[in-house]
């Protein structure tokens, strides 16, 4: 894979299924010519499956685009729901036919909508951002430089990729789209919450209840669940606050119960916990599954209540999968936890009973990456009414990474070995074509509580192509390994996290194909942060870096970064000496190494700021340094940046390392 191929970058959103067993799912990919994410609706009929775990099924484009996503099937099985955006400007709420037909839009909200979900009855409750009079396009005539000024009286007033938040916070509003024809008004909205502090999820119960989150306190990282009584007649109910712990959210009613999913913690502490799944009926909170080996990854999605327990998306070593939690777990280790799924990445799923035929019959569908593709939509049977074990092998319907394999991937090889304290270390290795011997590049994940996985990547990728062996894997700190290896790190960056990555480049390197002598270190975020540190503190290992979004300086970004003032003491420690020590800007007369600093300038999770210091120092004191600044980005460039911004990016990278580590 080249830079010039991102536009072959299919991924696939999370799939709906319809009664009949039909699937409907977002496509979205980076359009370079547009210079934006596109989108599209595909429905898909799956037919007969092989032996080998592929289908063939009819594949209709659904929709037009330019942005459309999120799709959800009513209850009746008769409608589906989707945000749209045009090529600039927010999403809004649309609604069609499943069998086909024109879409309109139900929703025509000033900051466009975020979620969307159907009442049984067919309303749509949908979450929206609320401006406040006068801002954000409200005023006629007045742009963002002539509005008021802001009062700011709490530390959590702005959000990287969101901008300021005090003065538009998230609110639930309740649209009945069942009358109407493409081409009427959008009908008139009711909004349902009036948080000052904004709600955080949104969801709808069987019997017509509204389920949210909402913070606890001003700048707190705790959660707590509200339930709506059924809205009547346009009218919102008295909302009842659940029992519920730590950072709860995602809640899913099923009768009596609300399962929902959190890290337990107070405070601020929740950096490195594991993520569980909980239920409540309104008595003391019961987790389901243990604190320790089990990683639930809400960003595939929430809970799903299907026969005999609930499904989840669970991290593991670098793999994230679906599994069951049966009825009656408590504190269910992972190796109770039956797979559905077993990925290797899921990202995102949903299940449905069918009808007629297949009454009582559940199919779960989910959007898969693996070393081949970077997602396919993906279907697998599951039993009856008392469990839901699979009892048909996973197929997959679809080849959207066609293109990619067309254009050249790679995959990756397993990485196992261990630090000099015995600790096992955990990642892949990526090579490029020839025997080599192949300078190499050790790649740093963000987070740090975040992993790599052996799915298809396409920074790996693009640097393999490039001729580069990547070294990429999960020290310490990730996450999917145990709440122990995600936690340790904390008072502790630049110690059993710099050990582990440089034990996992050893294991590597003992390959004959792999050039020791040329190794060049790179990560964006808190890899960048950790190139940063390499550079000053294990020069002799590298020819050269690449420290991107990262943090180089904890006293300023304490108070500049929109999460600084609790991830820093979370991380480092609230005492100043200990924070500009553990700074790689305190030790930036040790970098001599050639070092590329790439960062945005509306980066407001590690602000500009981290990068021009660091910048500033080098420079004056004549170090090898140059720094690249992307105008309109945030932290998330790399991923979903501006897909020119990207290949501009992907350009600058590899004529830094054909520079300063050249291919032969």
């Amino acid at each position: 894979m080249h830079p010039t191929d991102l536009p072959l970058w299919r991924t696939p959103g999370r799939p709906v299924l319809t009664p009949d067993g039909q699937v409907v799912v977002a496509v979205a990919w980076p359009d370079l010519a547009a210079d934006h994410t596109a989108g599209v609706l595909h429905r898909l009929s799956p037919g007969a499956g092989d032996g080998d775990g592929r289908g063939t099924a009819a594949d209709v484009v659904f929709t037009a685009g330019p942005r459309d996503s999120d799709p959800v099937i009513a209850p009746d099985g008769r409608t589906l729901l989707f945000r749209r955006a045009p090529a600039a400007g927010p999403a809004q709420v649309y609604v069609m036919p499943v069998d086909g037909g024109e879409a309109r839009a139900v929703t025509d909200e000033p900051l466009g909508v975020r979620w969307a979900r159907f009442l049984p009855d067919g309303r749509v409750v949908f979450a929206a951002r609320v401006p406040e009079a006068g801002r954000y396009g409200t005023a006629e005539g007045v742009g963002p430089d002539a509005e008021p000024a802001r009062l700011v009286t709490r530390l959590s007033y702005r959000s990287d990729g969101e901008g300021f938040v005090i003065d538009k916070p998230v609110q639930a509003f309740l649209v009945d789209p069942s009358d109407g024809v493409p081409g009427d008004p959008v009908p008139s909205a009711v909004q349902l919450t009036d948080e000052p502090l904004g709600i955080r999820d949104l969801t709808a119960g069987v019997d017509g209840d509204v389920l949210y989150t909402r913070p606890t306190a001003p700048d707190a990282a705790t959660a707590e669940i509200v339930r709506l009584a059924a809205p009547l007649g346009g009218a919102p109910a008295e909302g009842t606050v659940l029992p519920s712990v730590g950072n709860a959210g995602d809640p899913v009613a099923s009768g009596d119960r609300v399962y929902f999913v959190a890290a337990d913690f107070t405070g601020h502490d929740a950096n490195g916990r594991t993520v569980g799944l909980w239920w409540t009926d309104g008595g003391e909170p019961v987790r389901m599954t243990d604190p320790e080996t089990v990683q639930v990854d809400r960003s595939v999605g929430a809970p799903v209540v299907v026969p005999g327990g609930v499904l989840v998306a669970v991290q593991d070593r670098g793999t994230v999968g679906i599994r069951l939690v049966p009825d009656g777990a408590v504190g269910a280790r992972l190796d109770d936890l039956p797979i559905v799924l077993a990925g290797p990445v899921v990202l995102g799923f949903s299940a449905a009973e069918g009808d007629g035929p297949t009454a009582g019959e559940w199919m779960v569908a989910a959007s898969v990456s693996d070393t081949r593709s970077a997602g396919e939509v993906v279907t697998v049977r599951l039993t009856g009414s008392t469990d839901s074990t699979p009892v048909a092998d996973a197929k997959t319907w679809t080849d959207f990474s066609a293109g990619l394999r067309e254009a050249g991937l790679r995959e990756p090889i397993e990485l196992d070995g261990s630090g000099a304290d015995g600790y096992p270390v955990h990642g892949w290795l990526l090579l490029p074509d020839g025997d080599g011997p192949h300078p190499v590049l050790l790649v740093v994940h963000g987070g740090p509580h975040a992993a790599y996985s052996p799915a298809v990547f396409d920074e790996v990728q693009v640097y393999a192509a490039a001729g580069y062996a990547v070294v990429y894997g999960n020290p310490r700190g990730s996450s999917g390994y145990g709440e122990e290896h995600g936690r340790t790190v904390l008072g502790r960056l630049g110690t059993v996290d710099v050990a582990d990555v440089l034990a996992l480049l050893d294991t590597a390197l003992q390959r004959t194909d792999l050039d020791g002598d040329r190794v060049g270190v790179m990560g964006g975020s808190y890899g960048g942060f950790m190139t940063s540190w390499l550079a000053a503190h294990s020069p002799e290992r590298f020819v050269a870096g690449i420290s991107e979004r990262a943090v180089n300086a904890w006293d300023s970004f304490a108070g500049s970064s929109d999460i600084g003032y609790h991830f820093a003491t979370s991380y480092v420690g609230a005492d100043r000496d200990n924070r500009w020590r553990m700074s790689p800007l305190a030790h930036a007369d040790r970098i001599a190494i050639p070092l590329f600093i790439i960062h945005s300038e509306q980066d407001w999770r590690c602000p500009v700021e981290q990068a021009q210091r660091l910048f500033v120092e080098l420079s004056l004191r004549g170090a090898p340094t140059e720094m690249l600044l992307f105008p309109g980005e945030g932290h998330e460039l790399s991923r979903s940046g501006r897909p020119r911004h990207r290949l501009q990016r992907f350009t600058a990278i590899l004529a830094w390392w054909q520079k300063h580590l050249p291919v032969g």
